[in-house]
């Protein structure tokens, strides 16, 4: 079985962090990615300061990125 890990930064790379799991497959990974962000997303969008962003991403098992899902609050200028 594949194992994935997820990877969350806030704000800066300082705030990344990892938790590892097994996936039967992409797939699987994909959905449990999707449902992870949407249980998160609604508490991180109240917290998300102008010009700050947030993301989840899921790194196969050479720790590259699979998948990411980003929320970013930006300033834009009139």
């Amino acid at each position: 079985m594949p194992h994935y890990r997820f990877r969350i930064q806030q704000r800066d790379p300082s705030g990344t962090s990892e938790l590892g799991t097994d996936f039967s497959d992409d797939n699987a990974a994909w959905e449990e990615l999707a449902k992870v962000s949407g249980d998160l997303i609604g508490s991180i969008a109240r917290h998300l300061a102008q010009n700050e962003s947030w993301q989840i991403e899921l790194l196969d098992e050479a720790s590259k990125p699979k998948f990411r899902i980003s929320l970013a609050a930006d300033t834009l200028d009139k």
